[in-house]
């Protein structure tokens, strides 16, 4: 079938008495849509719709801690054909002057009824705003003071029943903090957003918001955090030496025996890496001459970062107090 057999066709088709009726009654219907639609939209409403403001003419030595460009919700009332291109649209940010508004000491204040009034210049004439959330805008600034802290994450991170966490790494693990003199003398470190992870095995890599007051800037604002797991796994140490504190000079403590074990939990491959040096066991001779017991007891005084529920087999065992050579 060539090209002209289908014309034929089709116009066959389009034009038969049936369908001229159809196509009649699609014309009137979109004829009366639109009219309906044109009366619609001459009739006033009231919209709430989304409004960019920055602050302009900020000088050169001023940082903006405060977001640079905030979003307010305003409720509109015009004609409905005014309303939709408010809605479908971008705008452009409505400008506020730093220098009409600003109060000093680091933070500037724009009342109600101006920033209304700088609303309805960015908006048609016919346009009239009838409310604006938040009421005020404020924002702050500093001289370029900063400070660089570290991240710490918050909320709840929690890997499988048999695994922990074993590393953190941040990156970047630092960031830069704009605030006020005060606000960076009491700021220590920079915390993300609450996380909410759970029951996870493999090591975990999550983009993160970090949480600070208006009147902070921090840069960046994201940073990615990896959590890494390992398996949880009991352990014991062997050969791990006893020291003696407080021992008066001349004098030389014997245990029997010498050396302990150390029952402890940790990580499969931090296990790989432990010696018995990581551990240190003390018995201390002020208890001994004290007490005058037949045994001395043991205490388990440090034991390595990462390793958990760490016990001794023994906690007290003969000695000897000899005289030194």
């Amino acid at each position: 079938m060539n090209i002209k057999d289908i014309y034929e066709k089709a116009k066959t088709f389009l034009f038969s008495n049936l369908n001229k009726q159809f196509l009649v009654f699609i014309f009137f219907l979109l004829l009366s849509g639109i009219f309906w639609l044109t009366m619609t939209l001459n009739e006033n409403y009231e919209q709430e719709i989304e409004v960019p403001v920055r602050v302009s003419g900020i000088p050169r030595n001023a940082v903006l801690t405060s977001k640079a460009v905030d979003t307010l919700r305003v409720t509109v009332r015009d004609k409905g054909w005014i309303i939709m291109s408010y809605l479908f649209n971008q705008r452009k940010p409505i400008a506020i002057p730093f220098k009409n508004f600003d109060k000093g000491n680091g933070k500037g204040m724009v009342p109600a009824a101006d920033l209304k009034r700088h609303i309805e210049l960015g908006l048609e004439l016919s346009s009239k705003v009838t409310a604006v959330k938040p009421e005020k805008l404020a924002f702050y600034y500093n001289n370029g003071q900063r400070k660089r802290v570290p991240i710490r994450w918050a909320g709840r991170v929690l890997p499988d029943q048999l695994y922990f966490i074993s590393q953190v790494v941040y990156s970047p693990d630092s960031v830069d903090v704009y605030a006020s003199k005060e606000k960076l003398d009491s700021i220590r470190a920079i915390y993300t957003e609450p996380l909410n992870f759970v029951n996870f095995r493999d090591s975990l890599q999550v983009d993160c918001q970090l949480a600070h007051s208006a009147d902070v800037k921090v840069v960046p604002e994201m940073v990615k955090i990896t959590f890494h797991t390992d398996v949880l796994t009991e352990e014991t140490m062997k050969g791990v030496p006893i020291v003696c504190l407080n021992l008066p000079k001349g004098k030389v403590l014997r245990t029997f025996p010498s050396k302990v074990k150390v029952h402890y939990v940790a990580g499969v491959s931090m296990i790989r890496s432990l010696r018995p040096e990581d551990f240190v066991v003390v018995t201390d001779y002020d208890i001994i001459a004290e007490k005058k017991s037949e045994k001395c007891p043991l205490i388990l005084r440090h034991v390595p970062q990462g390793v958990s529920h760490a016990k001794l087999d023994v906690t007290q065992v003969d000695y000897l107090i000899e005289d030194e050579e």
